[in-house]
């Protein structure tokens, strides 16, 4: 089969929407369509949602199921999935492990989340103390605790990593899994924001007896696997596809526009160079979704999320004080569970106290400063006595 051309997407897209009128189509249905059509994601393989053809024509089949008002899977609410697992499933799963997992993650079906950080290990996830340990029926039996996890309380899958080798060094003794949310032993609890929400969780493991099909990747390798996932992870954060004045500068401009009385000179001096940042940053981040075209996510995502996190603070912070008394408010302090995390459906105090956690969740910004600093500029590591060290004889 050749590679599909622009014309040729347009002409499959139409066939999709003649068979299964999006008006008359149950929805799961229709996104099941679409991804056996191959018009899920384009630039991945014949039989898993694509037809092998270049990530840049993607558009063009989004464009056309627009138009003719089709269901999408709902992105937000997946985005784990869609932006970690599938691809760390389709560089490093097998042929079974492909086929079980991207149709039902990829139309919804399945929830997932990320079993990495760790209360012991802070920053440096590599120090991971969460044990995997093979029993005499090949399984593998993990004991540990994990944190901050996104949408665990949601989730049915998990992608996890566990340290497999405590003789190796931090960084070569760890393996990938797949965990299955809903076996014995798998325990979530809320974590409570300052927004007064819980979209995180604590997980705790205790004797989960995962089989050996569900490893990705080699045993003790599982550093590289994760690799991939977290540099999916930045990009997914820091450079998602947003119009013009999307994402936080939205409402900002929005005040400025509407309530003049608010103005001050030094607060448009501000608004301006926080706009022409915010511009630079989405532009940076369509360059970045170019240059995937062509490979696997780099370290540049690293620096695209470190203006992400920066950008959401300092402008967040603007909008509190150009609303003066009203940007201390706050009116949803309901608990709530959320599926989804609104930056733009909520005022100005939430979006000032959730962008906080911006500069720690995908990785922190002090750790994806030395990545920047080391793998885009070229510049010395820090001096490391660890690095050939045995985990077990690590200080802790």
């Amino acid at each position: 089969m050749s590679t599909p051309d622009a014309g040729e997407l347009r002409r499959l897209t139409r066939e999709l929407l003649a068979a299964h009128p999006p008006a008359t189509t149950d929805r799961t249905d229709f996104l099941k369509a679409r991804f056996d059509a191959g018009l899920a994601w384009v630039h991945y393989p014949v039989g898993l949602g694509g037809l092998a053809a270049p990530r840049s024509l993607q558009p063009v089949v989004d464009a056309e199921l627009a138009a003719a008002g089709a269901p999408d899977n709902d992105p937000r609410r997946i985005g784990i999935g869609l932006g970690m697992a599938a691809p760390t499933i389709l560089g490093f799963g097998t042929d079974a492990q492909k086929r079980r997992f991207l149709r039902p993650l990829w139309v919804g079906e399945e929830v997932w989340c990320q079993l990495f950080s760790e209360p012991g290990a802070g920053s440096d996830l590599a120090a991971l103390g969460t044990r995997a340990v093979r029993d005499a029926e090949g399984h593998w039996v993990i004991d540990g605790q994990k944190v901050w996890t996104s949408s665990a309380h949601l989730a049915r899958w998990a992608i996890l990593i566990a340290r497999t080798d405590p003789d190796a060094p931090k960084h070569r003794g760890i393996s990938y899994f797949i965990c299955d949310m809903t076996d014995p032993g798998v325990e979530v609890r809320p974590l409570r924001q300052i927004t007064g929400e819980a979209e995180f969780n604590e997980v705790f493991l205790t004797g989960v007896r995962i089989p050996d099909s569900h490893r990705l990747g080699p045993v003790g390798e599982g550093w590289k696997v994760a690799r991939t996932t977290l540099m999916n992870e930045r990009v997914s954060i820091g450079g998602s596809r947003i119009p013009r004045e999307g994402g936080m500068i939205g409402p900002v401009a929005a005040t400025w526009r509407e309530r003049p009385e608010l103005r001050t000179h030094d607060l448009h001096r501000r608004l301006l160079t926080l706009w022409v940042e915010a511009e630079v940053a989405r532009l940076t981040g369509e360059r970045l979704r170019q240059q995937l075209v062509a490979g696997e996510p780099g370290p540049e995502g690293s620096g695209m999320k470190l203006a992400f996190a920066r950008l959401n603070q300092e402008i967040s912070g603007l909008e509190v004080e150009l609303l003066g008394d009203e940007g201390l408010l706050y009116g949803d302090w309901t608990m709530r569970r959320p599926e989804l995390v609104d930056f733009t459906g909520r005022d100005a105090g939430y979006r000032y106290l959730r962008s906080k956690g911006n500069s720690i969740e995908g990785g922190t910004s002090e750790v994806l400063l030395n990545i920047v600093a080391e793998r885009v500029l070229g510049l010395p590591a820090e001096p490391r006595d660890d690095k050939d060290v045995a985990w077990k004889d690590l200080s802790r």
